[in-house]
């Protein structure tokens, strides 16, 4: 069977708060055929480790990296290395695959209010644009 996974069956392999979800969680995960996990899975899979969870980065990169070695983990790798490097320069994950994506899509220049985003993603080379208030936006 080929499953789209959610990210609450990511969540609960991961952090094993609910011993018979986790269970079942790594159970469906190890005898899929594949395991499909989407751009937003990961993304939410990322913010709830860190904000929900207190993962510290390091170990959310190796639950990811624990993910991913998986034979039957199919993910888009592009995106996934785009929100690696973004986390590794000081951003969020979800920066770098939003930047990613938006770039595979046709866009141009990343636009945020979120400075640290903008910063790294520059840093990175992806040409990024900061926005301050309307008032400055619009020369007030």
């Amino acid at each position: 069977m080929k499953i789209i996974v959610d990210t609450n069956l990511l969540v609960r392999a991961a952090v094993q708060d609910d011993p018979e979800q986790a269970l079942a969680a790594k159970r469906t995960l190890k005898e899929a055929d594949q395991a499909i996990i989407g751009r937003h899975a990961l993304c939410e899979f990322i913010w709830v480790l860190r904000h929900t969870y207190r993962f510290p980065s390091k170990e959310i990169v190796t639950a990811l990296h624990s993910l991913l070695n998986a034979k039957n983990v199919v993910v888009d790798d592009a995106a996934v290395a785009a929100g690696l490097d973004a986390m590794g320069a000081g951003a969020d994950f979800a920066d770098g695959v939003i930047a990613y994506e938006g770039r595979w899509l046709g866009g141009e220049t990343f636009v945020s209010f979120d400075k640290k985003a903008v910063d790294v993603l520059t840093k990175l080379g992806i040409k990024s644009r900061l926005l301050g208030s309307l008032q400055t936006e619009l020369g007030i």
